[in-house]
């Protein structure tokens, strides 16, 4: 039952990657600062991203496993730290080179919900 649910999810943590990456690279090229409204869509990203992992533990109380299971585990930890431990390290910054970083991220979480799709379905060959 959770299963659907989780990848729903996750198609929803890799959209809405790609928008932030898209916010934050307009603002960079526009040379603005961040907004309150940006913040906002990463306090709302980053809800999504721990609704994603709540339902994968769900869906490891009940016994699911991923095909990879640490690995996808490990993906899903990158993907609930990222965007909060960038913001720790810029310190709430926003100027517009926080722009850039946050644009780098988002394109780093979009590729780290793929590679979590991938190792939740397929085995590595020998396995």
């Amino acid at each position: 039952m959770l299963n659907p649910v989780h990848n729903g999810l996750a198609n929803a943590c890799l959209i809405f990657s790609l928008i932030i990456a898209g916010y934050s690279l307009l603002i960079f090229i526009r040379n603005q600062s961040l907004t309150p409204g940006f913040f906002g869509a990463l306090v709302i990203a980053e809800l999504l991203y721990l609704a994603q992992a709540a339902v994968g533990v769900g869906l490891w109380l009940q016994g699911g496993v991923p095909a990879r299971d640490w690995v996808h585990y490990l993906y899903g930890v990158v993907q609930v730290i990222g965007l909060p431990g960038l913001y720790a390290t810029t310190r709430g910054r926003d100027t517009r080179l926080e722009a850039l970083y946050y644009f780098a991220m988002s394109v780093f979480l979009a590729g780290i919900a793929l590679r979590a799709s991938e190792t939740a379905l397929h085995l590595l060959p020998g396995f």
